[in-house]
């Protein structure tokens, strides 16, 4: 049953995303939008796990812009427990394709994540989660956000009775490591949300997210936004694959409205060699 993405799938929710550039806010860490559709609140079994993400949007400035992100992801969820908590360590190697306004073209590996999170039953279908990772000031020099950014999930689901009602808050801190291509990157906040009911193998719901800045460089005005849209998924068993469609329906400062397509594929690389079965206990 694709209940079991409630599990599997809440690797995916830390998914170690890419920035949207100058085309989104919060454009120091996680893309906008990235966790929406995982249970990023549930412990995950025991394994390894390979997660990927890959959207593609058009933003309405004048020309359009134009935004391809790949977010390819390992996961170990290990057998160990922190404070009662499931132990997981996260890396990402994200990549972009930007095609915007005045005819720039610039693709490549963005800022590599690294990360470590706790996940915690707390009954009754309800879990919490807390993660703690670093985008590191690497990567294509024309990709890459020039600061390390630390980053920082608090998130909580429900994932009983089939459903996935999930928010995950994403807060960001930039620490300045390249000053002379424009000193100070702006600090601020994502919300991703997900309401989604699973049908046999399918899943079907709806997708939400917003994102604000609250410190910007040089007195530029902040940037803002919340899009929504259909989420649908469907386990293959054991390969699971989600897809949302969505589109701003209000933004600030960011020159337009964006419609972006997201596909999500998640495949278990490694189990233990007599696992428990991958159910809900809910």
């Amino acid at each position: 049953m694709l209940k079991n993405v409630m599990k599997i799938a809440a690797v995916g929710a830390m998914m170690l995303g890419a920035s949207s550039m100058e085309a989104s806010a919060f454009p120091a860490t996680a893309q906008t939008g990235e966790t929406v559709g995982l249970a990023r609140g549930a412990p995950l079994p025991e394994g390894v796990y390979f997660v990927n993400t890959l959207s593609w949007g058009v933003r309405n400035t004048n020309p359009d812009t134009k935004l391809l992100v790949d977010i390819p992801v390992i996961a170990w969820s290990t057998p160990w427990t922190i404070l009662g908590g499931n132990f997981q360590l996260l890396g990402a190697l994200p990549n972009a394709h930007v095609d915007a306004a005045g005819g720039a073209d610039n693709y490549g590996l963005y800022n590599p994540f690294a990360a470590a999170a706790l996940a915690w039953d707390l009954g009754n279908g309800f879990g919490v989660s807390y993660l703690s990772g670093f985008y590191f000031n690497a990567g294509d020099k024309d990709i890459r956000v020039r600061a390390t950014t630390w980053r920082q999930d608090f998130a909580a689901s429900y994932t009983g009775d089939g459903w996935n009602l999930t928010a995950n808050l994403l807060w960001g801190i930039t620490f300045d490591t390249d000053k002379s291509v424009g000193g100070k990157t702006a600090n601020g906040f994502n919300l991703d949300l997900t309401a989604t009911k699973t049908f046999g193998k399918w899943e079907l719901g709806l997708a939400a997210f917003g994102s604000t800045e609250y410190d910007t460089p040089n007195g530029r005005p902040k940037q803002k936004q919340f899009a929504l849209g259909p989420l649908v998924g469907y386990n293959f068993g054991p390969v699971i694959m989600q897809a949302y469609l969505t589109r701003d329906v209000w933004q600030r400062n960011l020159g337009g409205k964006e419609t972006r397509l997201w596909t999500r594929v998640i495949i278990p690389l490694w189990t233990p060699a007599a696992p428990a079965p991958i159910v809900t206990k809910y």
